[in-house]
Parts: C-alpha cells; structure tokens; sequence
C-alpha cells in the first residue's frame, strides 16, 4: 500500500482546518459577533493610522478571540458526544471553555480601550 505523499498529507490538513472554521462560522451566532467587531477594529485601526505595534496587538487579539470561541465550540461538541445527558462534570467542563472565551474577550478589549483611546481623545479635541 502506497503511503501519501507530504503534501497530500499537508492539503488534506489544510482542507480539514478550513472545513472546521467554516462549520464554526456557520453554527455559532458568537462567532457572528466576533467577526462583526474584528470589522469594527480594522476599520478604526485603518481609520485612525494605528501604528504597526499596535496593528500587531490588534490581531494578536482578535486571533486569541476567535481561537478560544473555536476552542470553545470544539469542547462543547465533544462534551455533547460524550455525554448527550446531563452532567455536572460535562456542564463545569463546557463553562470553563466558554470563560476562556470571555477571558480572551476581555482581554482584547482592554488591549483595544489602550490603544483607541488616545486616537478617539485626539479626535473629539481637535
């Protein structure tokens, strides 16, 4: 039996990666959000002419938003799987991923009121 090659190997890793971000995409009104205020930061990054830290830090933090909430969707699906009823175990199991999402969520914002702030200051004064 012939085995596959590198890069099949690598596309089929890839195409995987891509079918989950779309599922996580089309199933998690969450995700939704998100998307809608990584638009809002681009924008007002792009608006305000961000330095290029403070658009490396822009990023950072909306990848660390979207990995948690893909995390996130990752654990409760497996959580769901294995334990279609009830539990407290699987229910602190699932709260504890959705923190880690409002965790990274708050962090971000944060990381964003640092770095908006002094643009929206100078902004309103002139």
């Amino acid at each position: 039996m012939r085995r596959p090659s590198f890069f099949s190997t690598r596309y089929n890793s890839f195409k995987f990666a891509f079918k989950g971000m779309t599922a996580v995409f089309r199933t998690e009104p969450n995700m939704h959000l998100h998307v809608l205020a990584s638009i809002i930061v681009f924008v007002m990054a792009y608006r305000f002419e961000v330095t290029r830290t403070e658009w490396c830090l822009l990023i950072f933090c909306v990848g660390l938003v979207w990995m948690a909430e893909i995390f996130n969707t990752s654990i409760e699906t497996l959580v769901n799987l294995v334990s279609p009823e009830y539990d407290i175990l699987a229910g602190k199991t699932k709260d504890l991923a959705a923190g880690a999402v409002l965790m990274a969520a708050i962090t971000a914002a944060i990381i964003g009121l640092v770095v908006f702030v002094p643009y929206w200051e100078a902004y309103i004064n002139g």
